[in-house]
C-alpha cells in the first residue's frame, strides 16, 4: 500500500459503526462488503434506511424502482417521510434524548448560544406556523440568504417540515450572484440578515440582498434576522421581521411528505455562466449524508460535528443532516478560524469537545503558517476524526495535520464527491489503513470506476471518475433542466454517470483525484464556472471579451487569473485594471474575484468561436497544451506564455 501512515487496530476497527454493521449483515471485510453493496443496490439502500432508523410515516413497498432509467431511479417506493422529522423531531419526542444539546452557535465576538432537540423543535415549529401565515405553502421555493446563524438552521427545517423548499446561497455572494440564483430558482421567498461579523467587523447584508431582489420581481416577501442591530434600509410593505415570524404556536403537524418531494435547491457553478440547480428529495440528500457521516465518519449520539463551512455550500447541509438526523449535536460557527488569534478554530474545538472536525486543505495550509505553538497549547483530546473535502492535498500541509494536530492517532477521512451527489464518492474508510492525500475506498454503495478515454478501466494512470449505477442522494436532475443535467453527466457513456474528476486507483485499491477533467475551478473549496465570473467582467464597458483560468496557490489551491481583450488598445491599461478588479469584487465578492488580470491582443479560440481555456492554462504555465489542432490562431499563445514562468 502507497505510504500508509494510520493503522486501525483490530479494537478500532471492531468499535466503528461501519464494522458492527458490516458484521451483522455477515461480512468483515471491507472489500467483500463494498462488492455486495453495489452488485445489488436495492437491497443495500434498504438495510441503510433500518441501520439509520430512518422514521417512515408510511412503509416504503419497494426500496427501488429504475423503470425509468438509471438517471432518474426512484427510491423507496410510495414511502412518506419528512427530513426534518428524522432530523429533529424523533429526539425530541423521546424521553431519553429531548433534553440533549442538538445545536451549539459560536458567534464572531465568542458569544455561545445552546438549543437542546426540545428548544430546537420548538423553536422550528414557531417559524413553520409564522411562514405558513404568511403564504409560504408546500412546494414554494425559500432562498437563504444568510450567514451561520441559528436562524439559518432553524428555517432550513422548519421549510423542511411543513414541505417548502429551500435554497441556500452563500453568504459571501454579491447581489448579482444572488439574484442569479433566486431568478432561477424563481423563489418567492427570502430569509436574510442585517448583517454579520467577520474579524471583528460588520459586513452588511441587508442592502446587497435588496440590490438582488430589485432584479427579481418573484420575491414577495424578504424575512430579516436583526444580527446586528444596525439600522438598515426597509421596505414596509415587503420586509419583515423574524421576531414577527415567530408565531406563539410551538406545535406544527409535519407534512408527510413522499420521498421523492424536493427538499432543497442547491446551485452550483459548470462550466457555463447560468448556475445549475441540484435538486435533492427528503429521502435523497438527508440520508445519503446522514448515512455518510454516520457509518463512514462514526457519528454517533454524544459526539460533536463540526464542518467549518458555509450553508451555501454543500458541506452546510451535510452538517445539519448529516449530525442531527444521527442523533449527535453540531457546531454552526460564525468566525473565521484565525480570528482574533490562529489558534480561534482549535479553540472551538477545544471549548465545545468536537469529536468530529471538518476542514479543507486550503485552511490548513493557512493555520500551519501561523506555527505549530497555537496547536500544541490546546487539548484537543476529544477528537476522534478529522473530515477533510473541497479540493485535493499536497503533501506537506497533510503530514503538519497529521503529525502536528492528530498526533498520528487521529485518522484524516478524505471525502470527495459533490453537490450532485450528496456526500462523497471516494473516502476514508476507518476499517482500512489511511495514506497521506488518497482515499482507501469507494464509498457503501458508490459503483465506483476509472476510465480511459475509450471506456474501459485503467489503473495506475489517470482517467475519468465514473459511477455505474444511481444511489440515494443522487441529484433528481437540474431544477427545470433535465436536458442541462443528462449532457452534464450522462452523455459521454451510456448508463454511466462521469463526474468530471481526473483520478488515478493504483493497484492497491487507493484512489488519487488530480484535479477536474473540465474547466471548472476550485477556489479554496468553492467551485465557481469561469463563464460566471467573465460574464462579469465583459459588463465593464472597455472589455471585448474574458477569459478566466484557474492557477495553482499555495493558500488557495487554485486562484482565477482573468484574460483580457480591450475594445480599444490604446487605452491606460493600470487604470482599467483597476476598474475591473473592483467591478469583480463588488459583483462576486472578495473569496471568489481574480487579483490578476493580464490583456492580450485576442483569446485562443478553436475554429467555431470557442475560447480554449485549456490552451490558455496550459501557456500560461509553461506546460505542454496536448492536442490543440482545433486551434484556430495558435500564434496568439507566445502572447500568453511570455507573461509569466513556470509557476510551482
Amino acid at each position: 500500500m502507497p505510504n500508509a501512515v494510520w493503522f486501525p487496530s483490530e479494537d478500532e476497527k471492531q468499535a466503528t459503526r461501519l464494522y458492527n454493521w458490516m458484521n451483522a449483515l455477515g461480512y468483515t471485510d471491507y472489500d467483500t462488503f463494498h462488492q455486495r453493496t453495489v452488485e445489488d443496490i436495492g437491497w443495500f439502500w434498504d438495510e441503510a434506511v433500518q441501520e439509520l432508523d430512518i422514521h417512515w410515516f408510511t412503509p416504503y413497498s419497494q426500496s427501488l424502482d429504475l423503470s425509468k432509467g438509471i438517471k432518474y431511479p426512484e427510491w423507496f417506493v410510495d414511502g412518506r417521510t419528512n427530513a426534518t422529522y428524522n432530523s429533529v423531531d424523533k429526539w425530541a419526542l423521546n424521553a431519553t434524548t429531548k433534553q440533549k444539546s442538538a445545536l451549539i452557535w459560536e458567534g464572531d465576538d465568542g458569544e455561545v448560544l445552546t438549543y437542546t432537540f426540545t428548544e430546537l423543535y420548538k423553536e422550528m415549529n414557531k417559524v413553520a406556523n409564522g411562514l405558513k401565515k404568511m403564504g409560504v405553502q408546500s412546494g414554494d421555493i425559500v432562498t437563504l440568504y444568510m450567514p451561520m446563524l441559528p436562524e439559518t438552521v432553524i428555517a432550513m427545517l422548519a421549510i423542511g417540515k411543513m414541505g417548502a423548499v429551500f435554497s441556500p446561497a452563500f453568504s459571501g455572494y454579491k447581489a448579482d450572484a444572488v439574484a442569479k440564483r433566486i431568478s432561477a430558482a424563481g423563489a418567492k421567498w427570502l430569509i436574510t440578515a442585517d448583517g454579520f461579523y467577520r474579524r471583528g467587523k460588520e459586513i452588511v447584508l441587508k442592502e446587497e440582498a435588496d440590490k438582488a431582489v430589485a432584479e427579481c420581481p418573484s420575491i414577495e416577501k424578504v424575512i430579516v434576522v436583526r444580527r446586528t442591530k444596525s439600522i438598515v434600509p426597509w421596505n414596509e410593505g415587503r420586509d419583515v421581521e423574524w421576531e414577527t415570524l415567530r408565531q406563539n404556536e410551538s406545535d406544527f403537524n409535519t407534512e408527510h411528505t413522499h420521498g421523492y418531494d424536493p427538499l432543497m435547491l442547491l446551485y452550483t457553478s459548470g462550466t457555463t455562466g447560468r448556475p445549475k440547480g441540484a435538486l435533492h428529495t427528503h429521502h435523497g440528500f438527508p440520508i445519503k449524508a446522514a448515512f455518510d457521516a454516520g457509518i463512514g465518519m462514526d457519528v454517533a449520539q454524544e459526539d460533536t460535528l463540526f464542518w467549518y463551512t458555509d450553508m451555501g455550500w454543500m458541506m452546510g447541509p451535510f452538517l445539519v443532516f448529516g449530525g442531527l438526523m444521527n442523533g449527535a449535536r453540531i457546531v454552526v460557527f460564525e468566525g473565521t478560524p484565525d480570528y482574533p488569534e490562529p489558534d480561534r478554530l482549535w479553540d472551538v474545538v477545544e471549548k465545545h469537545r468536537v469529536t468530529h472536525l471538518g476542514i479543507s486543505p486550503t485552511l490548513i495550509r493557512s493555520l500551519m503558517a501561523k506555527g505549530d505553538h497555537w496547536v500544541s497549547e490546546r487539548n484537543l483530546s476529544t477528537l476522534k476524526m478529522i473530515g477533510s473535502t473541497g479540493e485535493p492535498w499536497n503533501n506537506g500541509p497533510w503530514m503538519w495535520l497529521f503529525e502536528q494536530v492528530c498526533k498520528k492517532k487521529v485518522p484524516i477521512v478524505n471525502f470527495s464527491g459533490g453537490t450532485e451527489v450528496s456526500g462523497g464518492i471516494l473516502g476514508n474508510v476507518l476499517v482500512k489503513p489511511i495514506s497521506p492525500m488518497t482515499f482507501n475506498a469507494a464509498l457503501p454503495g458508490m459503483d465506483v470506476e476509472v476510465y480511459d478515454k475509450s471506456g474501459q478501466p485503467v489503473r495506475d494512470e489517470v482517467g475519468e471518475l465514473v459511477l455505474k449505477q444511481p444511489w440515494v442522494g443522487m441529484t433528481n436532475g437540474f431544477y427545470q433542466d433535465n436536458e442541462r443535467y443528462e449532457q452534464t453527466y450522462w452523455s459521454r457513456w451510456k448508463e454511466t454517470w462521469v463526474h468530471g474528476d481526473w483520478v488515478i486507483k493504483d493497484s492497491e485499491g487507493f484512489y488519487t483525484i488530480t484535479g477536474r477533467s473540465d474547466d471548472t475551478l476550485n477556489v479554496a473549496g468553492k467551485r465557481i464556472g469561469p463563464a460566471e465570473i467573465e460574464s462579469i467582467l465583459v459588463e465593464h464597458p472597455d472589455v471585448l471579451e474574458s477569459a478566466i483560468i484557474g492557477v495553482p496557490d499555495e493558500i488557495k489551491g487554485e486562484i482565477p487569473v482573468a484574460f483580457i481583450v480591450l475594445k480599444v488598445r490604446t487605452l491606460d491599461f493600470t487604470m482599467i485594471q483597476e476598474e475591473i478588479l473592483d467591478l469583480a469584487t463588488r459583483k462576486l465578492g472578495k473569496a471568489i474575484a481574480p487579483k490578476v488580470v493580464h490583456f492580450l491582443s485576442e483569446l485562443p479560440k478553436t475554429r467555431n468561436a470557442k475560447v480554449m481555456r485549456r490552451a490558455i492554462k496550459s501557456a500560461y504555465l509553461q506546460q505542454k497544451g496536448g492536442d490543440l489542432s482545433a486551434l484556430e490562431n495558435p500564434q496568439c499563445l507566445e502572447e500568453i506564455r511570455a507573461l509569466t514562468k513556470t509557476v510551482e
